[in-house]
């Protein structure tokens, strides 16, 4: 890559008042960084949610020294820098409005290939807590799906040792740079991770493990999975937050029950009582919830059938192939076709066995 453009890059993530949210509406206007860095004071301000606060402080911004420094450390320790507009930039998070502007990661698992499930929960698990972390990642061995947690203690950490001892890859989301791990005592099971899976940041290397990084290492988790699955969780929390984000990306959420006297349980009892995660019991559940349960038959089938698509029919299968339901709302939103043309591709795609509805107007691929 240029350096010029990844400086550019890396200084985007550091100018104040330049949230996520606006550094993607200014990629995705001027299509790199080094072109917003470029553009006059009239550009910046005309830009809708810039203004001229934000457009100030993007010209104003000199501390590229920072951002030279950071590039060095990513040269030196083997981290790729994963960029809004990059290939190997997760596609799922790419649906997400707060999608981070620039990701670090040091590992070997491609973050756009096969499936990905995250597996989260207390810090403070119980032998029943483990067991079914346990178990329900030992059931998934034979499937091509990406373990993703937080590296925390508790659920997260059974249950990347899990995937590790099944052979499944697994990424670790942090919330500081990769300069360090945090905790601690989770080091050594990082560096076993990087072989087959990785360890993924939107930190510089100078970021500590401060409180308030933790939500915004959570959005990430949900946003880079198929699917979020709760594992024993008081009713406030991390595991609590991540799943609300999961919603809110309309990605699929499950929950184990715990016993009603449990208050580690207690967040996944209320998920389940509030509509807010489905009641999951085992992994061959969770596998026909999600439509992964298909025969060789089907996805030839299925396969012969996408190369007679339309071209407003190959927008919509092409965003379903990224998550496994979509809401209509979101779809005649990210189609940008127009509701009539939606309506119209969705019906011949039903019509054809290539999507299906699901409750609450979503949709997903058969």
């Amino acid at each position: 890559m240029n350096n010029t453009e990844l400086l550019h890059q890396v200084a985007l993530t550091l100018v104040p008042h330049i949230g996520t949210i606006q550094a993607k509406i200014l990629v995705e206007h001027f299509n790199s960084a080094s072109a917003i860095f470029a553009a006059s004071m009239k550009e910046l301000s005309a830009i809708e949610n810039i203004g001229e606060i934000r457009a100030t402080a993007i010209k104003q911004f000199n501390d590229f020294s920072i951002a030279a420094q950071e590039i060095d450390f990513l040269q030196k320790s083997g981290i790729q820098p994963l960029f809004l507009t990059d290939a190997g930039y997760p596609k799922r998070l790419l649906h997400c409005t707060d999608a981070p502007t620039l990701l670090y990661y040091k590992g070997n698992k491609p973050l756009n290939e096969g499936r990905f499930v995250s597996v989260i929960g207390t810090r403070n698990n119980t032998h029943y807590g483990k067991a079914v972390a346990e178990q329900f990642i030992e059931a998934l061995r034979n499937y091509n799906i990406t373990i993703v947690s937080g590296l925390a203690f508790g659920i997260d950490a059974i249950a990347h040792r899990a995937a590790l001892q099944h052979q499944l890859p697994t990424i670790g989301v942090l919330a500081h740079g990769l300069n360090k791990v945090y905790p601690s005592q989770h080091t050594q099971l990082a560096k076993e991770m990087i072989e087959t899976g990785g360890l993924l940041t939107e930190f510089t290397s100078f970021a500590d493990a401060d409180r308030h990084n933790f939500p915004r290492r959570n959005r990430v988790v949900a946003g880079m999975s198929d699917a979020t699955i709760v594992i024993e969780t008081a009713e406030k929390g991390g595991s609590i937050i991540t799943a609300e984000c999961a919603n809110s990306y309309n990605r699929d959420v499950f929950a184990f029950p715990g016993r009603t006297t449990d208050n580690k349980s207690a967040g996944c009892n209320t998920l389940i009582r509030q509509n807010k995660a489905m009641l999951l019991t085992d992994a061959a559940q969770f596998m026909e919830a999600m439509g992964w349960h298909t025969t060789q038959r089907k996805t030839t089938v299925q396969k012969q059938l996408f190369t007679d698509l339309s071209p407003n029919e190959k927008i919509i299968v092409d965003l379903l192939s990224l998550q496994s339901g979509i809401h209509i709302d979101e779809l005649n939103v990210k189609c940008n076709l127009g509701n009539s043309h939606v309506a119209a591709a969705i019906l011949n795609l039903e019509l054809a066995g290539v999507i299906e509805s699901m409750p609450g107007k979503m949709y997903r691929l058969a």
